[in-house]
């Protein structure tokens, strides 16, 4: 049990040093895992082939995510070893207050932390004398206060029973806070091995829940910015100590990886541990569903809906497997990194919510000559991100071929809630309007951390349904943080006119294939702008009047580019014009554009 005596002696910078231990090894592990994606298995990919490539990622693969690993579970211990520093020595204060206040009236505190104090019959307005000692205990029957007239009389019975009470309360408190982080900390422990397996996953995930509930006091999640501009996220960011950013880091990784305005480097440490866990979870739920049955079975009445997969769809049976498939395209994007002198990946945002969502970069953003930022259209999900994935590799590519001496970094940001059905959802305009706040907070954020709007130079690239969310986000309250626009197969943008947008008709710029039915479309919906003007189609006029527009009419006014592949995915065709004319105008290398 607990003494007084051991509280008032105890050290609790010992607890700190132990979480400082703790703290380098995570800070260490963390750096590694960084080395192994970009300075090990980067060169690999890029001289090895066949079989030993094979076999060397497959090992760095599993020493990445040990290290991963390493980093959380070794960041819960230095948080819980801080946080019980923090409340223990908070506690000893209380006492030794106590204690210097006995001291101060003369009073004996004892070993059983009773508190012996001289009588005294003194009463308010006449003289009193002391009569001999009294022994004053914790739990007394009535709050007594100090003063004259409490106490049957005795103000210092009052003022003994106070200071015993303190110091009963500090040495329980110190109990109970040394009892509820004993249990903390008991859990905090992997088994041996060298393989890190989705059991560990999930039990670091419920370690980091553990340790929130129990230092929430000391490190609450209501610290952490919410709703908050980029620019006050990154100044709240930047008052934190470096000991606080990593604590964090790795107790609230979800919270810091989504927060706007924050180095990237950090978003995507954080961003990795929320991954590794939803992949640990997904993969248990699907797991427990069992194998997918059969869609279609076959009986005497002919071909029939399979009454097992039914129920196995209505568990979440394709959910799950669309879910995995998507983070299995974001572990293959960090896989390439190295490949074709492809730059390592940012993980800049990543949840499950609703049909999930993921921001993943090429390159490191915060420091990059220039910037794109891809919004994609309907039907974008996490479940179908490859695609997504690699249209922007294909731009960062191009990008790199086409200006070498200068930083590229190119992001998909399925960052919104895209329409997931072209009737009745795209034709709906107020996923672009909801969408809106999204990117422009995410824009807003880039720029801040790149250090203002000239730091970099910022391409927005809508595609189909993602270009009418970016004509949102021009509309909105403030300013679109971006020097261009382009738009692909777009449907309309919700404005009638390229120099409705924040960067003006001369950077906007259009691309629409012919077999593109997409913009046709857009108008049936509504989805354009209208303005009083002419339509033309090259040159030659053929309406007038007030007339709906959108980016690939000759009214809209913005750059029409040419247009070399065909339908409404193709713009990303590797050595197309189509893909030449979007690296063209990301690297700001506008006289290389090929008009129509």
């Amino acid at each position: 049990m607990l003494t007084w005596q051991q509280l008032r002696d105890a050290k609790f910078t010992e607890y700190e040093d132990a979480a400082d231990g703790w703290s380098a090894v995570s800070n260490r592990a963390d750096a590694a895992r960084a080395r192994v994606d970009r300075d090990m298995a980067a060169p690999l990919r890029a001289t090895q082939q066949g079989e030993a490539l094979t076999s060397a990622e497959r090992d760095l693969t599993r020493l990445g995510r040990n290290y991963q690993y390493i980093h959380s579970e070794c960041g819960l211990v230095r948080t819980t070893l801080n946080a019980v520093a923090s409340e223990l020595a908070a506690v000893q204060k209380k006492l030794k207050q106590a204690l210097d206040d006995a001291a101060g009236l003369g009073f004996t505190v004892h070993e059983d932390g009773s508190v012996e104090y001289p009588r005294s019959t003194e009463l308010p307005g006449s003289p009193g004398a002391a009569s001999g000692t009294g022994d004053a205990k914790p739990g007394a029957p009535v709050p007594f206060l100090p003063g004259a007239g409490e106490a049957g009389g005795d103000p210092n019975k009052g003022k003994a029973e106070d200071i015993a009470e303190r110091i009963s309360q500090a040495v329980n408190s110190a109990i109970a806070i040394d009892s509820r982080y004993a249990g903390t900390l008991r859990k905090l422990k992997a088994p041996d091995g060298l393989t890190v397996t989705d059991d560990m996953i999930m039990d670091e995930a419920r370690d980091t829940g553990e340790v929130q509930k129990a230092v929430g006091a000391y490190l609450g999640k209501n610290g952490i910015p919410d709703g908050k501009s980029p620019a006050d996220n990154k100044k709240w960011w930047e008052s934190l100590t470096e000991e606080q950013r990593e604590e964090y880091q790795t107790l609230y990784p979800a919270e810091i990886g989504a927060l706007d305005g924050l180095p990237s480097a950090v978003r995507d440490s954080s961003n990795r541990i929320v991954l590794d866990e939803a992949r640990a979870q997904v993969q248990q739920k699907l797991d427990a569903l069992g194998p997918e049955p059969a869609k279609t079975i076959y009986t005497a009445a002919g071909a029939v809906r399979n009454p097992e997969w039914t129920v196995w769809e209505a568990m979440g049976g394709s959910k799950y497997r669309g879910q995995l498939d998507g983070m299995k395209a974001i572990q293959a994007r960090f896989d390439r990194t190295g490949v074709d002198d492809l730059p390592p990946a940012y993980l800049l945002g990543f949840d499950l919510k609703g049909n999930g969502h993921v921001i993943l970069a090429n390159g490191n953003p915060d420091t990059a000559d220039n910037t794109a930022v891809y919004v994609p259209g309907t039907k974008s999900k996490l479940a179908g991100a490859r695609g997504d994935i690699g249209r922007m590799q294909e731009i960062w590519d191009a990008s790199h071929q086409l200006s070498p001496g200068k930083s590229t970094a190119t992001i998909t940001w399925i960052g919104y809630d895209a329409p997931q059905s072209i009737v009745p959802e795209a034709m709906e305009k107020h996923w672009a309007y909801e969408g809106a706040p999204k990117l422009n907070n995410f824009l807003d954020g880039l720029q801040t951390v790149q250090g203002g709007p000239d730091a970099s130079h910022t391409t927005v690239i809508g595609h189909s349904y993602g270009s009418t969310t970016v004509g949102a986000a021009s509309k909105a309250p403030g300013h679109l943080a971006a020097d261009d626009i382009v738009v692909a197969g777009s449907p309309g943008m919700l404005v009638g006119d390229a120099n409705d947008l924040d960067v003006g008709n001369d950077h906007v710029w259009s691309l629409a294939a012919r077999n593109d039915a997409v913009p046709l479309g857009g108008k049936v919906a509504g989805l354009g702008g209208y303005k009083w003007d002419v339509e033309t189609w090259h040159g030659l006029p053929y309406n007038a009047g007030y007339v709906q527009t959108v980016p690939s009419d000759e009214a809209f006014g913005a750059h029409r580019m040419a247009v070399d592949t065909s339908g409404h995915s193709g713009y990303w065709k590797e050595d197309s014009t189509s893909l030449q004319n979007q690296a063209a105008v990301v690297t700001g290398r506008y006289n290389q554009v090929v008009d129509p």
